[in-house]
């Protein structure tokens, strides 16, 4: 099938670029009109028979988001891809924020791009006309229109894949046609690896747009896995009954994982890249409600660098950091995966027990920590002794919440502090009132 792609570029350069990449051979052919002015671009799309788009929002009779915005108003309906250099990425995107369906850089075009970009877009316009146009797909909601599009019958079988789900899926649309949605459209949780709900089932039965569980994966055929979102909807007849349902889905694996990496950021410390104070408070939470129920102990323990100010002043802050990374890495080395370390602060560290059998159990983790941190350790060619100084705190004789166990910790090392260095105490209410106090 041929369309028609109106090209307005100044540059001969890069409109001889665009006519040669997309003259090739290949199932949609496109038939590149040039122009060099939005005067000239205006006039031949009140002529009609224009597919998509591609504009340079620099030209000589127009400069800016204006370009855009005059095309847009003059061209309603029409998909349009902006073409821009380097740094000229902001005004692109503010041209997508006001309805242009993408931007492509001029230094990076090729066969691949413009193919894909075009077809995409032309594919996605052809859906939403036929979509609203027939009426008979009425009800669909189209705002979260993304890539992929997969329709089925009243049976749950596909009727028809556009070019994106099929490269998500691995099925043709030939292959896929008549075949039950869940074997073409297969997903999984996230979380469980269980079987995931079906979208289009529960759209026909609910008569109402759905949308996928939160952590939904697409296994392709060939067992790829990508993160999706989607919105799912009924397919009406005229008459008013549902005869069908469509899905319009997206690949949101590169969003999902900045999301995940910033919620780690939220709850770990920049430095050393343990739980900070939130995530620490949390888990001792949750560690005393499983210590209640199942009658168990748990022990916090809180430790400070001895003389580290020292370290700090005469070797510089970079080699501080270097230490308190050393000190993270052998904490981490000293207790169970189901333990957790936490740098509260400076040079001070917060060590959860999640589960001790007696008091004396804590105290022997506490002895390997202080073992462990007075190995002689070389950073920067320079030779580092590290003592520290630890309180500890038993739940449920020293604590009910996570911050009384926590400062009942912090007194008791103040205690251990007062002994000298590379010492531990635990925590006694009747000798500890005046750390507690401090």
């Amino acid at each position: 099938m041929n369309h028609n792609v109106l090209l307005i570029e100044d540059d001969p350069g890069v409109a001889r670029v665009i006519q040669n990449a997309l003259a090739g051979p290949g199932d949609s052919r496109f038939i590149v009109e040039w122009v060099r002015r939005l005067s000239d671009g205006l006039e031949r799309m009140s002529g009609g028979g224009i597919a998509a788009v591609l504009l340079d929002l620099s030209l000589p009779d127009s400069q800016g988001i204006n370009t855009y915005g005059t095309l847009s108003l003059a061209a309603p309906g029409v998909p349009i891809l902006v073409l821009v250099g380097l740094g000229d990425e902001d005004i692109a995107k503010e041209a997508v924020e006001r309805g242009a369906q993408d931007y492509l850089l001029k230094i990076r075009l090729d066969r691949y791009s413009l193919m894909r970009a075009l077809h995409s877009v032309i594919v996605r316009k052809a859906a939403e006309d036929a979509l609203f146009l027939e009426k008979e797909r009425a009800q669909v909601t189209l705002n979260s229109l993304g890539d992929g599009v997969i329709s089925t019958d009243i049976s749950g079988n596909v009727t028809y894949l556009n070019r994106i789900a099929e490269r998500m899926t691995g099925w043709s649309g030939e292959e896929a046609s008549g075949r039950p949605f869940a074997e073409v459209f297969q997903i999984i949780e996230g979380l469980t690896r269980e079987p995931a709900r079906n979208p289009m089932q529960a759209a026909v039965k609910q008569n109402q747009a759905v949308g996928l569980t939160s952590n939904c994966i697409l296994v392709r055929r060939d067992g790829c896995e990508s993160a999706i979102e989607d919105s799912t909807a009924p397919i009406h007849s005229r008459t008013g009954q549902v005869i069908g349902a469509v899905i319009v889905f997206r690949d949101v694996s590169e969003a999902r994982a900045m999301r995940l990496k910033m919620t780690h950021l939220a709850q770990h410390d920049f430095l050393t890249d343990l739980p900070n104070r939130l995530l620490l408070n949390d888990r001792i939470t949750q560690a005393i409600l499983i210590s209640r129920r199942h009658g168990t102990h748990l022990a916090v323990l809180f430790l400070d660098l001895d003389g580290f100010k020292h370290i700090n002043d005469s070797l510089g802050h970079e080699i501080g950091d270097k230490v308190l990374q050393l000190v993270a890495q052998r904490l981490v080395a000293c207790v169970r995966t189901s333990d957790t370390i936490s740098r509260h602060g400076g040079d001070e560290f917060v060590i959860l027990l999640s589960e001790v059998v007696k008091a004396g159990d804590a105290a022997i983790t506490a002895k390997k920590i202080l073992a462990a941190l007075a190995r002689p350790q070389a950073i920067s060619e320079l030779k580092v002794h590290l003592s520290a100084s630890i309180g500890i705190s038993i739940y449920p004789q020293d604590g009910h919440d996570a911050d009384t166990l926590i400062k009942n910790a912090d007194a008791a090392m103040y205690l251990a502090k007062g002994k000298g260095s590379d010492k531990y105490h635990s925590f006694s209410q009747n000798r500890n009132v005046r750390g507690v106090e401090r």
